[in-house]
C-alpha cells in the first residue's frame, strides 16, 4: 500500500510536470505555425520519442505484450482517437471564449475524476489525505482563473461563448481518466501508452488533412519546440500510465497531474515575461501545500 502511494504520487508529479512543459513549448510555437500545426507535429515527435523508447527496451532484451484480441487493439485506438478529441474541444472552445473563464471549466476535470474514483468505483483514499486533496483541488481551479473575466458581470455561464464545446471536452476529459486507469490496470503500460499515444497522433493529422488545414513548418527554430512538445506529452502519459497500470488511486494520479498549469505559469513567467496574478499565486500555494501534504503522508 505505501508503495503503490508513492506510485501514484510520483506518477502524477510526472504528469504534471510533462504536460505544464507540454503546454509552455505550445505558446512558443502556436502563434508562428497555428494550433492544430503545432499539436500535429507536437505528437508526431512525441510518438517518436515513445517508440524510440520502446526499441530501446527491445533492444535490451525486454518482452513487449499486448493480446491480440480485437478488443485490445479496439481498446488503445479507441482512447487515442479520444483524447484527441478533449484537444480538439478544448482548442476550439479557447477559439471561441476568454480563456480565464473556460479554463477553470476545463481543470475541473481533475476533481471529477478524484469524486467519481472515490463514490462510483469505490477507490479507498485514507481520511486525512482530503486534507491534501481538497487544497489542491482549489488551487487547480485558482490557477486557472482569470478573475477580470469573471468580474464581468455580463458573463451568463452556460450562455458564454466556448462554453458548450468546454463542457463537451471536460466531460470526455474525466471519461478518458477512468477508463484509461480500468484499462490499462495489470497490462504493459509502455506499449499501451506508445500505441495509444500513436493513435492520438494519426487522429489529429487525419483531422488536419481532411479539414485541409495547413500545417506547414516554414521556420526551422520551431522543431526544437515541437520535440520538446512531444517529449515532455511522451514523459506525462508515461507517467500516468505507470500510475494507473499498477496503482488503484486514481484520485491522487488524476488531480496531481491536473495541477500542470503551475510549472507552465513559472516558466511563462521566467522565460515569456508573463505577470502572475493574485489568484494564481494564491493557487500555486494551495497547490503546493497540496503536493507537500500528499507526498509527506507517502
Amino acid at each position: 500500500m505505501q508503495q503503490q502511494l508513492i506510485v501514484a504520487v510520483l506518477a502524477g508529479l510526472g504528469g504534471m510536470i510533462g504536460w505544464g512543459l507540454a503546454d509552455f513549448f505550445a505558446k512558443k510555437t502556436i502563434d508562428k505555425i497555428g494550433d492544430i500545426a503545432s499539436l500535429g507535429w507536437g505528437h508526431v515527435c512525441g510518438t517518436i520519442a515513445f517508440f524510440s523508447l520502446l526499441g530501446y527496451e527491445l533492444f535490451n532484451g525486454k518482452t513487449l505484450h499486448i493480446d491480440a484480441s480485437l478488443y485490445e487493439w479496439f481498446g488503445v485506438a479507441f482512447f487515442g482517437a479520444l483524447q484527441a478529441t478533449v484537444y480538439f474541444f478544448v482548442y476550439k472552445s479557447f477559439a471561441k471564449g476568454q480563456v480565464g473563464v473556460l479554463s477553470p471549466i476545463f481543470a475541473s476535470f481533475s476533481g471529477f475524476v478524484a469524486l467519481f474514483s472515490v463514490i462510483l468505483f469505490g477507490e479507498v483514499v485514507p481520511p486525512i489525505f482530503l486534507l491534501g486533496l481538497i487544497p489542491l483541488f482549489f488551487g487547480i481551479l485558482l490557477v486557472n482563473v482569470d478573475i477580470t473575466a469573471l468580474k464581468d458581470r455580463k458573463i451568463s455561464l452556460v450562455a458564454t461563448p466556448g462554453f458548450k464545446e468546454i463542457a463537451i471536452a471536460t466531460v470526455l476529459a474525466v471519461f478518458w481518466t477512468l477508463g484509461w486507469h480500468k484499462f490499462v490496470t495489470d497490462k504493459d503500460w509502455m506499449l499501451y501508452a506508445a500505441l495509444m499515444y500513436a493513435f492520438m497522433t494519426l487522429a489529429i493529422l487525419l483531422y488536419a488533412v481532411s479539414q485541409r488545414i495547413d500545417i506547414k513548418v516554414p521556420e526551422s527554430s520551431m522543431w526544437k519546440y515541437l520535440a520538446g512538445i512531444g517529449i515532455a506529452e511522451a514523459v506525462a502519459y508515461f507517467a500516468i500510465s505507470v500510475g494507473y497500470s499498477t496503482t488503484s488511486y486514481t484520485s491522487i494520479i488524476g488531480l496531481l497531474s491536473g495541477a500542470f498549469s503551475v510549472p507552465t505559469i513559472f516558466l511563462a513567467r521566467a522565460f515569456l515575461g508573463e505577470r502572475m496574478s493574485k489568484a494564481q499565486g494564491l493557487g500555486v500555494v494551495f497547490i503546493l501545500l497540496g503536493i507537500i501534504f500528499v507526498a509527506t503522508l507517502s
